[in-house]
């Protein structure tokens, strides 16, 4: 992975913390909507994350495959970044 990988730790460790969170208010039966906050506060900081990943791989995995003149290895790199898209906008 070419990503920042103390900031993809350190924000995936937030993430744990919140789930662990979530987990506590589940059980001690807290209020829908803060639940529901908290949820979506979660899937940011993981859409937040995934972004500096992509970002990441575009700039360094898929720029070097284009710029190494194999034809095959680019098409693979563009399919995969094509199935994440894909994958992303459902």
């Amino acid at each position: 992975m070419v990503a920042d990988k103390t900031k993809v730790t350190r924000q995936l460790k937030t993430v744990r913390g919140q789930i662990d969170g979530l987990i506590k208010m589940v059980e001690d039966d807290r209020y829908c909507i803060d639940i529901s906050n908290q949820l979506m506060a979660s899937q940011a900081i993981l859409r937040s994350i995934n972004r500096e990943v992509l970002h990441a791989h575009l700039n360094c995995c898929v720029k070097e495959a284009f710029l190494s003149g194999n034809a095959q290895q680019a098409q693979q790199k563009l399919d995969e970044i094509v199935e994440v898209v894909d994958k992303l906008s459902k």
